[in-house]
């Protein structure tokens, strides 16, 4: 029987198989308890030098000690996640091929593209664990006269039509977020948007654009150099790499949960067994001290539990971000 990440049914499913060391997808007890016998693959839908390749590489070494086999980093980027994550979901149920996928592949992309995602999360991928998530900033330029939420709110209800916000791209988290904090506050603001959150900061200190939100290793940079001005970060506690930021809900505005995750998932019928010491193995991986610092340095909240965990947070924010894009009629060309 097949776990799978968005139904409940399949959470119970897969629990009840994980504790009882029942075989999954028809591979017997004996060859996973075997497992791994032979390098295992992790495959990233981002090209290498980004977070999820750095991520990736971290946590893939740490395995590697940990599990006794070396692992393979495979960059596959390309189609909003589309290209690596079906590829995966394609790929044989024996635990030597597993995604770093994000919240995009696995809880954005289905409300976006429907029926015409490339692959099925609820039929076609199993969950292994949850990595951890990154907040983002909401950041405007140093004209803008706001230094809170509640002001920024204020100018933009005072000067329709004023307030442009920029993205990495239609229907990418920074566009989404910008959508839910307009709807939670009533306000309005133009959407611009780029080929990926680099320009989009780019114009954005220039001068272009006059807000945007996003993630915290892109932004802070350029707020520690005074070019951007950051009104509060969008997780429900501040950075510990940049304390003095407040929480949204802190600066006057409704909470934004805006935070960007990353998870570990293997292709659908893996056996339990082999989950289970995946799972065992990445929570492991994500105590380490110096683990834990390296992803402190990256602004990465470390995450870890239980599958159970993450098909949790896949359906909650499935479902957020959902309305957000129905509420907003984004569209992907």
């Amino acid at each position: 029987m097949n776990t799978t990440l968005l139904s409940r049914r399949a959470v119970l499913l897969g629990a009840a198989t994980l504790s009882s060391g029942l075989m999954l997808g028809g591979a017997t007890g004996a060859l996973a308890a075997d497992y791994p016998t032979r390098p295992i693959r992790i495959v990233v839908p981002y090209s290498a030098g980004g977070l999820t390749d750095v991520l990736a590489r971290t946590l893939g070494e740490r395995l590697t000690q940990r599990l006794g086999q070396p692992t393979i980093v495979d960059n596959k980027p390309g189609g909003a996640e589309q290209i690596a994550t079906s590829m995966v979901a394609k790929s044989a149920p024996d635990g030597y091929t597993l995604l770093l996928s994000t919240m995009t592949g696995l809880a954005v992309n289905p409300g976006l593209y429907g029926p015409r995602l490339q692959y099925d999360p609820n039929k076609e991928l199993a969950p292994v664990a949850l990595v951890g998530s990154v907040p983002s900033i909401v950041v405007v330029h140093p004209d803008v006269p706001a230094k809170t939420m509640a002001e920024l709110s204020a100018y933009a209800k005072a000067n329709p039509g004023k307030l442009n916000y920029g993205s990495a791209g239609n229907g990418t988290p920074s566009h989404l977020a910008v959508e839910y904090y307009k709807r939670q506050n009533g306000v309005d603001a133009a959407h611009i948007a780029y080929k990926g959150g680099a320009p989009a900061l780019q114009d954005l200190m220039a001068g272009n654009v006059q807000m945007m939100i996003a993630i915290a290793p892109e932004a802070l940079p350029m707020v520690k150099s005074g070019k951007l001005r950051a009104l509060a970060v969008t997780s429900h506690r501040r950075l510990a790499t940049a304390p003095e930021i407040p929480t949204v809900q802190e600066s006057g505005a409704k909470p934004l949960d805006a935070s960007f995750w990353y998870a570990f998932v293997a292709p659908a019928g893996t056996p339990g067994e082999v989950v289970s010491k995946l799972n065992a193995a990445l929570n492991a991986v994500l105590q380490e001290p110096a683990v834990r610092t390296r992803l402190a340095e990256l602004n990465v909240e470390v995450g870890g539990g239980s599958p159970a965990v993450l098909v949790e947070q896949v359906r909650t924010d499935a479902a957020r971000w959902k309305k957000v894009i129905d509420d907003a009629g984004i569209k992907i060309d």
